[in-house]
């Protein structure tokens, strides 16, 4: 293959390189939570998720919505920690006005806040912070082989959900005891559902903002 025809396709493999994200190349920081779908294309059940904190800390980081970076939003007033990597689904709008959150259990090697990952949905827990609908979408990494048994909420076991039960509903009981209400965990189905719903609300509510 001739030099310039070489070069002409390694262009076009780096330009490609991140099919997520349907974009022509540009030198300034794109803002994923408004640039990337939901969704990852071509997988109904497969989100995209920027990994905001892991598992281990007390510390809340939060994507900052206008802009995109990753903001230290407070030191937790407990010593209960995160016991699973949490992050922010783009595209999409919760009732309590942040993006909607995904929990990424069954992670063996931490990952780096700010990262992006693709996260196989397997469930959603309902939960209201405040009397606020504050949902959590339940998912692993996509492409980590020692997840691929775990195809729902019930594969996690009994005590997944009583440990993830305590900690929301006790995370801000030092600072404002009984806030935190777990509703219930759900399959797969319902978790699109919300999905679908957040993304739909995103549209409506949040994406006539952007410049």
């Amino acid at each position: 293959m001739p030099r310039q025809a070489l070069r002409k396709k390694k262009n076009k493999a780096t330009i490609n390189s991140m099919a997520n994200i349907n974009h022509k190349p540009s030198k300034y920081m794109l803002n994923l939570l408004h640039v990337l779908p939901a969704l990852v294309e071509g997988k109904k059940d497969v989100v995209n998720a920027i990994v905001e904190i892991n598992s281990g800390t007390i510390n809340k980081y939060e994507t900052i919505t206008e802009s995109g970076q990753l903001k230290l939003d407070r030191v937790g007033y407990s010593s209960l920690a995160y016991p699973f990597a949490y992050g922010a689904i783009p595209q999409t709008w919760d009732y309590d006005g942040d993006p909607l959150d995904v929990e990424i259990v069954n992670v063996i090697e931490p990952l780096v806040p700010g990262c992006l990952v693709e996260a196989r949905v397997i469930g959603v827990m309902k939960f209201e912070d405040g009397g606020e609908v504050d949902d959590k979408i339940i998912a692993v990494l996509s492409d980590d082989r020692r997840s691929d048994h775990i195809q729902s909420v019930e594969n996690l076991g009994e005590q997944f959900k009583k440990e993830t039960t305590y900690y929301w509903e006790h995370i801000k009981y030092l600072k404002k005891p009984g806030t935190g209400v777990t509703k219930g965990f759900f399959d797969k189905e319902e978790a699109i559902k919300v999905i679908k719903e957040c993304e739909k609300r995103y549209g409506e509510i949040y994406a006539k903002n952007l410049e």
